[in-house]
């Protein structure tokens, strides 16, 4: 599968993953927001949330400028300090018992999966999902530069990180979670050094720590971590260099990818539009054979997705 995916795209996958973290981060950030007449617009930036964003990005561009580590970190602690001294944020005290599982630990509903109607539900989620965590993998590890590009080269270490994916979905819904993927946000992890198992190990370490210290996490509002999402997504964008801008059977589907990711929210539709429209291209203009096996099967497939299983 990822094999198939095109030189250009894996770089527009990695761009158009950084504008959807921007659009969070505006989002988040409430620097933009709805609006019936322009679909989205600019925010009321007199508001504090907007600027101790503001504030919170030029902190971490700063000092990442100065090669400071734990930038990222650094920023989004100090909006949230400036935050709860102003009394913008309430401070929600610090430790606290985790919530009960009981009420969903395998309260499954086995029969109901096959019910009619729902079939092709299951088929859906589990199409968006797995383009979710390869579209979001290979963003993260090409930023990451972990990514091995060329004929005849495999990323095994992708084959098992969408094992850890997967299997951490089933483990999920035994639990009574909805679905557990690769996050986009991994890439904030990525710019603060991350690159190894011991990253994740230490993430996974400190996520279990946090079910009793929610009072203290929640404290920390999501005009704090914007500008982190939001500087990340700005050095994420420099992966649109390495796209043939020359070649339109290239270029336009490569920057389809990358535009419809944040547009309609979902990696999986980014890749949607840019695999079938690669394939479409490359076959009236005479170019079928440079397209991979896997290409044609997964356009096809997203293909079927619109046509018979549209949301």
């Amino acid at each position: 599968l990822v094999a198939g995916i095109p030189h250009s795209m894996r770089s527009a996958v990695a761009a158009g993953i950084g504008m959807f973290l921007g659009i969070i981060a505006l989002k988040n950030a409430e620097i933009v927001v709805a609006s019936p007449a322009t679909f989205i617009t600019l925010g009321d930036l007199t508001q504090a949330g907007p600027l101790l964003a503001v504030l919170g990005f030029f902190i971490i561009a700063t000092l990442d400028a100065l090669k400071v580590k734990g930038s990222i970190l650094i920023g989004i602690v100090a909006v949230t300090i400036i935050a709860i001294a102003l009394g913008i944020t309430p401070f929600g005290g610090v430790i606290s018992s985790p919530p009960s599982i009981a009420p969903t630990f395998l309260a499954l509903d086995i029969p109901g999966a096959f019910a009619a109607g729902i079939v092709h539900v299951v088929l859906v989620f589990v199409l968006v999902e797995v383009f979710d965590a390869t579209g979001t993998l290979i963003g993260v590890a090409k930023r990451a530069g972990l990514l091995t590009e060329g004929p005849g080269h495999s990323n095994p270490q992708l084959g098992k990180a969408l094992l850890a994916d997967s299997t951490a979905i089933v483990a999920g819904s035994f639990l009574g979670t909805s679905s557990t993927t690769a996050y986009v946000e991994s890439a904030s992890g990525v710019q603060a050094g991350g690159r190894t198992g011991l990253t994740a190990l230490t993430v996974a370490a400190l996520f279990l720590l946090a079910l009793f210290f929610a009072p203290l996490a929640g404290s920390v509002p999501a005009f704090a971590t914007a500008p982190a999402l939001l500087f990340v997504a700005t050095l994420m964008m420099r992966e649109l260099i390495d796209i043939d801008w020359d070649d339109v059977t290239e270029a336009a589907p490569a920057a389809l990818t990358a535009v419809m990711m944040p547009f309609t929210y979902s990696i999986a539709n980014g890749l949607a539009f840019g695999f079938i429209s690669y394939a479409v291209l490359k076959l009236l203009t005479g170019k079928a054979r440079e397209v991979h096996a896997a290409t044609w099967i997964v356009a096809g497939l997203f293909l079927i997705r619109f046509a018979f299983f549209s949301e």
